[in-house]
Parts: C-alpha cells; structure tokens; sequence
C-alpha cells in the first residue's frame, strides 16, 4: 500500500559553520523546537545510465527517522514534488516500479548511490502549537555504489513546508536566510549533487554503464542548426514526448485531467508528423503515428465516457424538478457504470503493454536520429509557415464543405472533420510559435475558437446519441422517457446554435491580414 504527499521545500548551501538566524522572528512564527538530530541511510536506485535522474525522479530505501521505506519523488514543479511512499521491503514495490515504467521500461533499477545523513531537525511552530515547517540541518556523506564512483561529503539545510501549509510561508523564512547570508543550493536535490560529485573520473567510467551513461535516453546525436525549421520541430517533438512520459504516472495515479493531458500530448505528436512532413520524413513517422492513434483511443476510452457523463449530469442538474419525471439520476448512475466499468484498469493495463513501451521506444529512437529532409535545413521563419498555411487551406475546404450541407447527419459528419482540420491548425500553430512569435500564436487562438464551436457541437451529437439510448432502456423498464427526450430536444438546439455561430467565428479565423502576417 502507498501512500502519496505533496513535498514543497526550499534547499540551502551550508558549511558546519553556518550560523542560523533567529526564525521566531519570522511572520507567524512563535517558537523554534529542538526535535533531535536523526541518522538516516538512504540507498538510491535508478537504471545503469540513470533515467530516472534525467527525469528529475528520485527512488529510494531509506531507515532512520519517523519515515523509514521507499520513497518515489516525481517532480511537479521547481522546489515542489509528490512523494510517494511504501513500507520498508527487501525489494522495490512494485506499486512504485510500475509509477516508473514509462522511464525504466526493460531495465531493472538498481542501487547506484548511498547516502548517510545526519540530520538536525527543528520544527518552526505558530502560537497554537501547529507545524508549519519543518527545518532540517544535514551532514551528508555521499558514496558512488558503482565501479569507479568516488565518495563525497556536504552540509546542507532544508525548508520544508508542512501539509496543507502556505507557500508563501516559505518565501518568508526564505528572505530571513538569505540576509542571514544563506545562498540557494546549486542542486535540485541530494541526489543530483551526489551524482554529479560522486562520478567516476574520465576514463573510469564503469563499465556496466556503458559509453552512454548518465546520458537521458533520446538524446540526439546530431543536432539542426538553431533557427532551422527542423531545430524548432524537434524542439517541439520532444516537448510533447516529454509531456508523454511526465502524464504516465499521474494516469496511473488516476490524477485529474491526467488521461486528457496525456492523450493531448499523443495527438499533438501525430499532428506535428503530419503538418510539418516536408521538415521530418514521414516514411518514418507515419507508422508512430498510427501508434500514437491507437493509445489516443485506448485513453479516451475512459476520457470520452467521463466528458459525456459530466455533459449528461449539468444537463439534468439544469431541468427544474417538476420536469424530472422518474428515476432519472439512477437510470444514469447505472447507464454510466454499465459504460464505464473497468475504463481506468484498460488505461493502465495499455500503460504496461508492450506495444506502448515499444513505442516508447521508437519516439526515442526518432528523436535520437532524426529523419530530417532538406527543408529543415531552411530558416524557420521560412519554411514553417509553408505548413501552417496548408493545414489552412485544409480546414477552410472542410468548413465550407460543412457550411454547404443542410442540416442533418451529412452536416454533422463534415461539421466533425472540420473539428480534427481545426486541431491540426491550432496544434501546427502552437508548434509554430517560438519560431514565428505573435502571428503563431494568434493563429493558434483563432484556430482553437474555431475547434471549440466544432467540438461544442460534435459533443452534441454524441451526447443525443446517448440520450437516445437512455430514452429506449427507461421505455423498456417501463420509466417515464419525457426528461430523455427534453433534454434531446435540448441538444438539438445547442448544435443548432453552434451551426448558426460557425460562419461567425470562421470568418474572424480566416483574416487574411493573419495569414500575411505569419508568412513575413
């Protein structure tokens, strides 16, 4: 069993001459209490050339203090990471193992540094008595526990806010130690440091690492000059696989938006493929992509049916009660289990598949050496909104093909290809940015208000879909099916309206003047 916490914390650089300020001086701050000094042993694992690290995630074993087990720390923001923790085990829970997966993949995590702290502890405490940060002095000794690593040794000191506390009570304490002279540590965190002062010298390396140790899977090895087309695809490329690898866990987790975040992430790499075909070989891109779709729709599996839920409750939350007409929150509670039993352990399960760890590895592979065709090798702000441009004209064929259908199912259909032209744009457009500025990023605006009327009305026509079925199984139980049938004719008339605000929106979209501007 784990059990998470969200850590936030402020590091410092310290000698053991390092004198601290009086901290009840600090806002809100009543007493300073001595809690001891505690020895902790901390074993750190990660894979032979150090993934986990790359990443900025930390896992260990450590005994000592009132915390002692494993610990998994993913990083949410600078100073700010979840923790993950699990009882003390002769081996690594799998619980964290499969939080990691996405970074070790076939590759056992194993010891690779120790650390031996001995750590002063203080509890900074307002008038009540109540923890608001925990303040830490460690003396820490670092030993390498692969060939050729060295040994290290260093003071610190720790701020670490305590649960549910302020942040802005960090800033406070931060300002008190920094007149006192204190200097922010130089490393993210004590592992970082003693990875980087405990390495083996040139020449020395160990052998089991390999040429490519403490190097982060997907790295290139040949790199587009700056300011090419093909230097700020990749740079985007990379961004999403990145945002990829970061939502693994969190959708293992089964963290907000987490499923959602992630499959963005998947559409925006497909999308790039596509758009920007002339910059980076499709020949090789196309197969991930295919890829890319299939875990899109394994994600949604579970995403769709929360989106339409929620759609379906604000629906009938919104009818007033004398229009609620039989047991119509239980016919949906049961409509929804029906649908959406068993979703998240299919998200989870594609997670540990071998098909998506294998793509994994072809988005590193691809990156690493990239198939970049001639037009990479052109300025960005030349050739990139060649591509914009074309997924422009794309759009703008569907639209008008939309616009030119009578209401109905053929319009609906156009209605829904224009909706995934639209993505396309908005994502080539926000691929675009760094490199074209204001005029991407305004492209990237209009083309989003134009997929949310789009998309506004495609989730219409699903949810009357829904709505329908939900009308034939009450009839059937012998229920009411009037509140169905309301809110279909409530739907109806919502994609009526979007239908009705297309022309509007497109017509703002298309700005020649913006187009103009993205091309010089």
């Amino acid at each position: 069993m784990a059990d998470t916490k969200r850590e936030i914390e402020r590091k410092y650089e310290a000698t053991p001459e390092t004198r601290l300020p009086d901290l009840t001086r600090v806002p809100g701050v009543s007493a300073v209490i001595d809690k001891g000094v505690a020895e902790l042993d901390a074993v750190y694992y990660d894979t032979a050339d150090l993934r986990l690290a790359a990443a900025s995630i930390t896992l260990r074993r450590r005994t000592g203090g009132d915390d002692a087990g494993w610990h998994l720390k993913l990083p949410v923001a600078p100073g700010v990471r979840d923790e993950i923790t699990a009882p003390l085990s002769e081996q690594i829970p799998r619980t964290l193992t499969n939080l990691v997966r996405a970074r070790t993949r076939d590759a056992e995590p194993a010891p690779v540094v120790r650390l031996l702290s001995s750590r002063d502890i203080r509890h900074l405490v307002d008038a009540d008595g109540k923890l608001l940060a925990e303040l830490s002095r460690d003396s820490v000794r670092a030993e390498r526990l692969t060939d050729g690593g060295r040994t290290a040794a260093w003071d610190e000191i720790e701020v670490e806010l305590a649960d549910d506390g302020d942040p802005a009570f960090l800033d406070a304490v931060d300002k008190k130690l920094r007149k006192a002279g204190l200097k922010p540590a130089a490393a993210p965190s004590k592992l970082a440091r003693a990875l980087a002062e405990t390495a083996p010298k040139a020449g020395k390396r160990a052998t089991r690492e390999g040429p490519a140790a403490e190097q982060p899977p997907g790295t290139a090895t040949a790199e587009p000059a700056p300011d090419t087309a093909g230097a700020y695809i990749l740079a985007y490329l990379r961004e999403q696989r990145d945002a990829l690898l970061a939502y693994d866990p969190a959708v293992r987790r089964d963290l907000p938006d987490s499923v959602h975040q992630m499959r963005v992430a998947t559409r925006r790499l497909r999308s790039a493929f596509r758009s920007y075909r002339k910059i980076i070989d499709r020949a090789v891109t196309d197969p991930i992509g295919e890829e890319l779709k299939w875990l899109a729709a394994e994600l949604g599996v579970a995403r769709d049916q929360e989106v339409l839920t929620e759609r379906l409750k604000s629906r009938i939350d919104a009818v007033p009660r004398p229009l609620l007409l039989g047991p119509v929150r239980g016919r949906l509670r049961i409509w929804t289990v029906a649908h959406g039993s068993g979703s998240r352990r299919r998200a989870v399960a594609v997670l540990d598949s071998n098909r998506y760890l294998a793509l994994l590895d072809s988005l590193d592979t691809l990156l690493a050496d990239p198939p970049l065709l001639k037009a990479a090798g052109g300025a960005g702000a030349r050739v990139i909104p060649k591509a914009i441009l074309k997924d422009f004209d794309r759009l703008a064929a569907r639209i008008d093909h939309a616009l030119e259908l009578p209401a109905g199912e053929a319009r609906d259909l156009a209605m829904h290809d224009a909706r995934k032209a639209a993505k396309r744009a908005r994502y080539a457009g926000e691929a675009a940015t760094p490199a074209l500025g204001k005029a991407a990023k305004k492209f990237a605006k209009r083309m989003k208000a134009v997929q949310t009327v789009l998309g506004d009305h495609q989730d219409s026509v699903v949810a009357r879909e829904a709505l329908r079925n939900l009308a034939i199984q009450a009839h059937a139980a012998g229920e009411s099916a009037f509140t169905w049938g309301l809110l279909y004719g409530q739907e109806q008339a919502q994609a009526a309206e979007r239908e009705r605000e297309l022309p509007e929106v497109w017509h703002k979209a298309a700005d020649p003047d913006l187009r103009a501007a993205l091309a010089g």
